[in-house]
């Protein structure tokens, strides 16, 4: 089984049908083999040290203000995994968390890649303060779960500046800032190039304007990690929405 990283968006890209990144993750569960349970790294669930919950049956989190109502109705009723879980918190050292469902970060995502609901699904946290180099190591001790079919999926975002949105104006090119950093990045998964990820701040164009903080960035370490030493990756999906945010997704074997 591969890990990907998928970019999420806004919530509403749920129901915006005429986005090229809502096209894609749609077809999720057809690019990649069907998985056994999901391991949902969400950009959202912010913890000090690593959690993971262990929810049988995660309530659909809305952790988002101000949307139309119809979002707030939407529910992904997939099933946990509290078992996996548990050998998660094993590999990881992470602690438990009985209670966490999913945020918008892991079911927008599922919701359109495997729609029935019908795949075990869980979450482990990120560590803002914690460095990037820190994620790839978490995603290292994932990298049994692949043998297993068990995907690790990281969700944030290729580049993540809200104030640098152009809201509501999703076929504006992006300003050469978000476009040279989401190309660095694009040509350094490829290259399988680990050192220059892990120190994407100091070694990457505008990557204070791309991420004026890393959180929405450092799923992408663990689900680098999670392929294993020496992985590569490609990108499944590059498209950009409200002008500055990509919505690259990856997949790393």
């Amino acid at each position: 089984m591969p890990s990907v990283f998928v970019s999420h968006g806004s919530p509403m890209l749920y129901l915006e049908k005429d986005v090229p990144a809502r096209a894609f993750l749609e077809t999720l569960g057809e690019v990649l083999p069907r998985p056994k349970a999901i391991v949902a790294v969400s950009a959202h669930w912010n913890t000090e040290r690593p959690a993971v919950s262990t929810n049988a049956r995660p309530e659909t989190i809305h952790d988002f203000y101000g949307f139309p109502d119809a979002l707030y109705r939407l529910r992904y009723d997939a099933p946990g995994a509290p078992e996996l879980a548990e050998r998660v918190a094993t590999l990881t050292g992470a602690a438990i968390d009985p209670t966490y469902g999913l945020d918008h970060g892991a079911w927008v995502p599922a919701m359109l890649g495997w729609p029935k609901a019908d795949i075990p699904i869980f979450q482990l946290s990120v560590q803002p303060y914690a460095t990037p180099a820190d994620h790839i190591a978490l995603g290292r001790k994932l990298a049994p779960l692949r043998e297993e079919g068990v995907l690790v999926m990281g969700s944030g975002s290729a580049t993540h500046n809200l104030r640098r949105l152009m809201r509501g104006q999703h076929g504006m090119p992006p300003e050469p800032w978000a476009k040279a950093f989401d190309d660095w990045v694009a040509e350094k998964i490829e290259a399988g190039d680990e050192t220059a990820l892990a120190n994407y701040r100091s070694e990457a164009p505008y990557a204070k304007d791309a991420h004026p903080t890393d959180e929405h960035f450092l799923p992408l370490h663990v689900a680098y990690g999670a392929a294993g030493e020496g992985a590569r990756g490609r990108a499944l999906h590059r498209s950009f929405t409200s002008g500055n945010l990509s919505m690259a997704s990856y997949v790393f074997a």
